[in-house]
């Protein structure tokens, strides 16, 4: 079985379809972003230290950087989680947290990716506590 830190590094490609049918918050018809990890790991490391990010808005960022309306909902989280995991999977080898990427500034801690991930909910309030960062 692949390490966390193996799936975030995997040779995808990422892929802009035309979303057939009415998703979540996209309308048929429109251009779609479909991230991979590698992706998603590159923009959750450019938030700064202290912002917070919402899935909605990275999605949105991701898309007009890909000439996109909008990035898919769920491959966006599921490459959320593949980079907490890995982020975590550094960080319990040693790794300092200034050295992995920060998926506490775009995981909400309530949230139901938060209740999935190895770390806990304690971990990202913790560092989003360090870093100033309060969520209404």
């Amino acid at each position: 079985m692949k390490t966390w830190i193996e799936k975030r590094e995997a040779e995808k490609q990422h892929q802009v379809k035309v979303n057939p049918q009415t998703f979540a918050d996209m309308p048929a018809g429109c251009m779609m972003l479909i991230p991979t990890p590698k992706i998603v790991d590159k923009y959750v490391k450019q938030i700064n230290k202290g912002s917070f990010f919402y899935s909605k808005d990275l999605r949105k960022k991701m898309a007009l950087d890909y000439k996109s309306d909008n990035s898919c909902p769920l491959v966006t989280g599921i490459s959320l989680r593949i980079i907490s995991e890995a982020a975590y999977e550094e960080y319990k080898s040693g790794t300092k947290p200034e050295d992995i990427t920060p998926f506490w500034r775009t995981v909400e801690p309530y949230s139901k990716l938060a209740d999935k991930l190895t770390c806990g909910i304690d971990f990202i309030l913790d560092y989003q506590k360090k870093e100033g960062i309060e969520l209404i």
